[in-house]
C-alpha cells in the first residue's frame, strides 16, 4: 500500500463525509481527493519524475495537506519545512536535498527570489496567494496555485500509480548534533506501518475527530493527518496554541475526541480556568516529545477524569516507539510505555551485550516503521542502522538511554548526545551556538539543555565576551530571536569569563551541565 492510499480509499468510502476543518472552510474526502488530483497532474506537467523531492514551505493550512497528497500522487517525496524557518536553513535543505519543486506563500516570494542564483535545483515553485508588487520579475518559474488547479479543473482522476511502498514517501530534516540538519528517509512502508500501529492502539474509529495545533512540519503534527485520513476520521486543523481559549472553543464547538499535545500545552492548560468548557466528547489526550511531569499528569487526571491518556515516545527516525496504556499511568506516570503493535525494542551496552531489566542502556528498534537511512549521509546512517538479531536486517540503535522493567515497561533516562528537546522539538546545541557566535563581541558560546518541568528541557546558553565587549542578556537574546526559530532561541544566558574545557581543549559541557545543577 502506498501512502496517498489513505486519502483515496477513505475517499472511495464517505466521499461526503468532512475530513478536515480549516479556518470557516469544511473539506470533504471528495473534495481533498479532487484537488489532490489536479494538483498532481499540474506536478507531472511540471516535469515531476519519480522519486523527486518536492519541498512545503507552509503552515497548518489545507493547502499543506493537498499539496502533500499531490506529491504522492504524482510519485515524488514531499518534503515538509516549518514556514518560520530562516532563509539560511531553508537554503540549506532546499539544496542539500535537491528539491525540483516547492510550495510556498507569496509573502516567501522576495526572500527567495532574491537567493534564486543559489538555488541551482529548484525548478518550479508553485504560489499560494497573491504575490505583492514587485519592481521587477522573479528570476524563478512561479506557478500560481489557482491557475494550477484550474488547468486541469476537468481532471478528477489520479496520475497513474508510479511508486510501490518501498520507495520514499517523505524526506523530513530533523536537527543534527553536528549543526546541519539531517534529512530522514521514509519509504511508503514505513509511513503506512507507523500510521497503522499507531491507530491500533489509539482505537480510532471513523467517528473519531482530531484538533490538531501541531506544526505539520513536526511528524507528530504531520501524523494527525495522515492517520485520520487511513481510518476516515476528520480533522480540525489550528494554526498553533497561541489563542488557548479560541482553540478549547473549537475543540467543544467540534466535539473533538482525540487531542494530541506536547508538555507546553498541558502546562498551559492547567493554568487555566477549564471550567466553564465542555469536554464530554473528549475520549483521549496523547503526549510525545518530552515527558509530561508526573505532577501533571496527576492534575490532568483529576481534571478529566473520564480521559484516556497514552505518554508516549519516538523518534523522527522511526515515528513511535512505544505508549503506555492508559490503565497503567496512575501506576506508572514516569514510564513510557511498552513497544507498540508490530515492534520489538531491547537495550544494549556499550558493547552491544543485551542488558536484563533494570540496568541502563541504548533502546534499540526493529520494525517495518524505521527509517531508510539518513538521506546521502552513509557515515551517519551507519551510526544509527545496525545489523539486527537476525541476518541481513537493519535495526534502529536510537542513541537514548533508557531502562525496561520485568514487565517490558520502558523508563527514560537520557541522551547519548546533547540534544536537547525542548517543547517537543529537537533543538540542535551547534547551530544555536552557531548563531550566537555571529554576534559581534561573543568569543565562545555553548549551549546546553537544562530539565524544566514544562518545556522538558530549557535552553541555557553560556558565553564569553570579546575584550571590551559590552553585551547584555539582553542584546544576545534579541540577537537568537533574529536569527532562530522561536523553539531555539535560549531561555536564558549566563555570560562568564572563561568556559570550562576538557583535556584536549574542547569545552567541557559535562562539566557546565553539572555546575548548574
Amino acid at each position: 500500500m502506498q501512502l496517498e492510499s489513505f486519502l483515496e480509499n477513505s475517499s472511495a468510502r464517505t466521499p461526503d463525509k468532512v475530513a478536515l476543518v480549516c479556518g470557516d472552510r469544511r473539506w470533504t474526502y471528495s473534495e481533498i481527493e479532487r484537488h489532490a488530483n489536479r494538483m498532481a497532474h499540474a506536478l507531472l506537467a511540471e516535469g515531476l519524475e519519480r522519486g523527486d523531492r518536492v519541498a512545503i514551505y507552509l503552515g497548518n493550512t489545507a493547502e499543506t495537506v493537498i499539496a502533500l497528497f499531490a506529491t504522492l500522487k504524482a510519485g515524488g517525496v514531499f518534503l515538509p519545512i516549518n514556514p518560520t524557518t530562516k532563509l539560511e536553513k531553508l537554503l540549506y535543505i532546499l539544496n542539500n536535498s535537491r528539491a525540483r519543486v516547492a510550495f510556498v506563500p507569496s509573502r516567501a516570494l522576495p526572500k527567495l527570489s532574491a537567493a534564486s542564483d543559489r538555488l541551482p535545483h529548484l525548478a518550479s515553485v508553485f504560489v499560494i496567494g497573491e504575490p505583492g508588487r514587485s519592481s521587477s520579475p522573479s528570476p524563478l518559474r512561479l506557478v500560481p496555485w489557482n491557475e494550477a488547479l484550474s488547468r486541469f479543473a476537468d481532471t478528477d482522476t489520479p496520475p497513474p500509480k508510479r511508486c510501490i511502498n518501498i520507495d520514499l514517501a517523505a524526506l523530513i530534516y530533523t536537527s543534527g548534533s553536528t549543526g546541519n540538519p539531517k534529512g530522514v528517509m521514509l519509504t511508503h512502508l514505513n509511513m503506512v506501518s507507523a500510521s497503522t500501529s499507531i491507530t491500533t492502539y489509539l482505537e480510532n474509529q471513523p467517528d473519531d475527530i482530531i484538533l490538531n495545533v501541531l506544526p505539520l512540519s513536526f511528524d507528530y503534527g504531520l501524523y494527525q493527518v495522515l492517520m485520520a485520513f487511513q481510518f476516515g476520521g476528520t480533522v480540525v486543523l489550528e494554526p498553533s496554541f497561541t489563542y488557548p481559549h479560541s482553540v478549547l472553543e473549537k475543540l467543544v464547538a467540534e466535539r473533538v475526541t482525540g487531542f494530541p499535545i506536547v508538555p507546553t500545552i498541558l502546562a498551559i492548560l492547567l493554568e487555566m480556568d477549564l471550567s466553564k468548557y465542555d469536554f464530554s466528547h473528549l475520549r483521549y489526550v496523547t503526549n510525545t516529545g518530552a515527558a509530561l511531569p508526573t505532577e501533571h499528569i496527576r492534575r490532568l487526571r483529576e481534571l478529566w477524569p473520564h480521559v484516556r491518556i497514552y505518554s508516549m515516545y519516538g523518534l523522527t527516525e522511526c515515528k513511535r516507539v512505544s505508549y503506555l496504556p492508559p490503565e497503567q499511568i496512575d501506576r506508572r506516570p514516569d514510564s513510557v510505555g511498552i513497544a507498540m503493535p508490530n515492534t520489538e525494542v531491547y537495550i544494549v551496552d556499550d558493547d552491544d551485550n543485551r542488558l536484563p531489566p533494570g540496568e541502563v542502556g541504548e533502546l534499540v528498534v526493529r520494525g517495518a516503521n524505521v527509517m531508510k537511512g539518513y538521506w546521502e549521509a552513509p557515515e551517519r546512517t551507519a551510526e544509527r542502522l545496525k545489523p539486527g538479531p537476525l541476518p541481513n536486517e537493519m535495526v534502529l540503535y536510537t542513541g537514548d538511554l533508557f531502562r525496561m522493567d520485568e514487565e517490558g515497561y520502558l523508563y527514560f533516562v537520557g541522551r547519548k548526545d546533547d540534544i536537547i528537546k525542548s517543547r517537543g522539538e529537537k533543538v540542535s546545541p551547534k547551530e544555536v551556538e552557531n548563531v550566537l557566535c555571529s554576534l559581534p563581541g561573543i568569543s565562545e558560546a555553548a549551549v546546553i539543555g537544562v530539565p524544566d518541568r514544562i518545556l522538558g528541557q530549557a535552553i541555557h546558553a553560556v558565553v564569553t565576551l570579546q575584550p571590551g565587549a559590552e553585551l547584555t542578556e539582553r542584546h544576545i537574546l534579541a540577537h537568537c530571536r533574529r536569527h532562530l526559530e522561536d523553539y531555539m532561541v535560549p531561555q536564558s544566558v549566563e555570560i562568564r569569563d572563561s568556559l570550562p574545557k576538557s583535556p584536549n581543549g574542547k569545552i567541557d559541557k559535562k562539566q557546565l551541565a553539572g555546575a548548574l545543577a
